[in-house]
């Protein structure tokens, strides 16, 4: 299993506007009028949604003001006021709804692109990005960032904006009505609110931080374990891999429970400063109704005025917390939006147009890390439809080559054509497009046979898939099978044996139809008798193509038009099967190691 890996995702300096800033767009977006028009209606029925709200304490105070009046007119104004007091609640719910439908259409579009974005992003990062993280916590960053965009839109444009105008509001009636010092008490009041839930919120959100930390190490274990099911099983590894994800989960809970502590205190301290106020003000109002001077419809006009600013400033501390929640969350995703791509296209490259597939590395300096470098200088030429191969110990830098001609990395200093044309200068997509691989693991998805092979290209029929599968010699199993090309393969294809997987490989290489084919190592996983089958269909359709072979066992590769010996990134010896064998060097050494285990191996057979 790869090693840990520090995962602790730091928030980005200046966490909050530059997210906000970053996502704007997608929330009101350039080429969609009809998303700018939904959200302009949108606010249109919040801010009548909210003149509702503030007009329904004067409704309410003038019903029990006409109440306290003994007349059988007063009655009928007072009937009048509740009956518009229930009109307009329905209003304003109303409003809500018609606002939360008007705006469901924009924050699904914007979540939906923004994930677009990303998913799009981490398929152009370079194989070193993805060797180095595990899949478990990318995924769980995009999951976690993509969830948090609509509640941040809903919190941002309909809870806090509305709240804001609404402390406005009532600041202003409660001058008018009351004077200053009720106006006075509400804002100290709110400023403490707003002050102590920010200080908790800080320190519980660096909790959330740890949590949501440990929570991705977590679930990577996890995947890690899973996706490794066969080896855990061949070790009887069962009670390890579940102490060590055990182990994790203990991490988390702990973490989670001072989370949940945590904001048990911040709900104290805010019931504590809303309850002193609502208390204060009430009294204040009693007061002043013993003195004459204010009535009783005015002790439920302020007691309806705070219920109804409690309940947005109750939600503050759920929204600050979600807010800022969701801007960590937004700002690991879009760190992962803003990684580095290794390997980029230089501006205006052209596509590769292949006339003669002739493949030539020139003095190819590379390493993966700066300190070690795999191939020193390497330099060799493929001619057109030639079949050369690649041999050499463990570490010489076969596989290498491999990654270099799709691309995956660029060398340190020389040059790698195609016909004549530096790969490093033609975009990598339609490089990729000319050159097929069938890999020593052949990873298929998680899909139909069918699918699999058609994945080779865009647009395949399926005649397309029939041919290939013909031509892979594939077409027998697939006969057999009861749904035949919708048959599914399992994870990785699992469901199908090594020599399967090869020929639903191959028969996908074929549906691509690539000038250009690398074999790396496509049969050093097979038995023996399915290793013969396999070469004998890589020999057939390798014809007519320029083939570069990454070879392990050399009895696989003996037939090939020139064998290049690498030993150490460097060409050692190159020539013919026989002509390496004659010269007695590095190869022919090889290959007596090779055939003397071979004997070996049928002695004890």
């Amino acid at each position: 299993m790869p090693p840990e890996t520090d995962t602790e995702e730091k928030p980005i300096e200046g966490e909050g506007w530059p997210v906000i800033r970053r996502f704007l767009p997608y929330l009101w977006p350039e080429d969609n009028a009809q998303l700018k028009r939904r959200i302009v209606g949108a606010m249109l029925l919040v801010i009548a949604a909210k003149a509702t709200t503030l007009t329904l304490p004067y409704v309410y105070k003038r019903a029990v003001d006409a109440m306290t009046t003994p007349a059988n007119e007063a009655a009928m104004v007072a009937m009048a006021f509740v009956i518009a007091y229930a009109g307009g609640r329905f209003a304003g719910v109303l409003f809500d709804n018609l606002r939360n439908i008007a705006f469901e259409r924009v924050g699904q579009e914007a979540t939906r692109q923004l994930a677009e974005d990303t998913f799009a992003r981490l398929h152009q990062l370079s194989l070193r990005f993805h060797l180095s993280r595990r899949t478990g916590e990318v995924t769980k960053t995009i999951e976690r960032g993509t969830k948090s965009i609509d509640v941040m839109l809903y919190f941002l444009l309909f809870n806090i904006a509305p709240t804001a105008i609404e402390l406005i509001a009532v600041g202003v009636i409660f001058y008018l009505n009351f004077g200053w010092e009720l106006v006075a008490a509400t804002g100290v009041t709110v400023a403490a609110y707003i002050f102590i839930t920010r200080t908790i919120t800080e320190w519980r959100n660096e909790l959330r931080r740890k949590m949501n930390d440990l929570d991705g190490t977590a679930l990577a274990r996890s995947v890690d374990s899973l996706l490794n099911y066969e080896t855990v099983k061949y070790f009887s590894a069962e009670d390890r891999e579940r102490a060590r994800y055990g182990e994790a989960a203990r991490d988390f809970a702990e973490a989670a429970i001072k989370s949940e502590n945590s904001l048990g205190l911040l709900n104290i301290s805010q019931a504590l400063i809303m309850n002193l106020l609502m208390g204060g003000a009430m009294a204040f109002t009693v007061w002043g109704w013993s003195k004459g001077q204010l009535t009783t419809g005015d002790l439920v006009f302020v007691n309806t005025y705070l219920t109804q600013l409690f309940r947005p400033l109750d939600m503050l501390g759920m929204v600050y917390r979600t807010v800022r929640q969701g801007m960590i969350d937004m700002g690991a995703m879009f760190r992962l939006i803003d990684t580095e791509a290794e390997v980029k296209d230089v501006p205006g490259a052209p596509a590769l147009v292949i006339n003669r597939p002739t493949l030539a590395f020139e003095d190819v300096v590379f390493g993966y890390e700066p300190e070690r470098t795999i191939l020193h200088g390497l330099s060799f030429e493929v001619p057109a439809g030639n079949h050369v191969a690649i041999v050499g110990p463990s570490g010489a830098g076969k596989s290498t080559i491999g990654r270099l001609l799709f691309r995956f990395y660029d060398p340190r200093s020389g040059r790698i054509l195609i016909d004549g044309q530096d790969i490093a200068r033609v975009t990598q997509a339609s490089l990729r497009d000319k050159i097929g691989i069938v890999p020593q693991d052949s990873v298929l998805f998680n899909d139909t046979i069918g699918y699999n092979i058609a994945y080779g290209r865009d647009g395949a029929t399926r005649e397309d898939i029939e041919i290939a599968a013909k031509a892979a010699a594939i077409m027998p199993l697939i006969e057999r099978l009861p749904e035949g090309f919708d048959t599914e393969v399992g994870e990785r294809g699992l469901k199908l044996s090594g020599g399967e997987k090869q020929r639903v490989a191959i028969a996908r290489t074929l549906v691509k139809d690539p000038p250009i084919l690398l074999l790396d190592e496509a049969t050093s996983a097979l038995d023996s008798r399915t290793e013969q089958e396999i070469l004998r269909t890589l020999r057939r359709v390798s014809e007519h193509r320029t083939t570069l072979a990454i070879a392990h066992r050399l009895s696989t590769i003996a037939d090939a038009d020139r064998i290049l010996v690498l030993d150490h990134g460097r060409l050692a010896e190159s020539g013919s099967h026989l002509e390496l064998l004659r010269r007695d060097g590095l190869y022919a050494e090889m290959w007596a190691r090779q055939q003397a285990e071979a004997e070996q191996g049928e002695e004890a057979a």
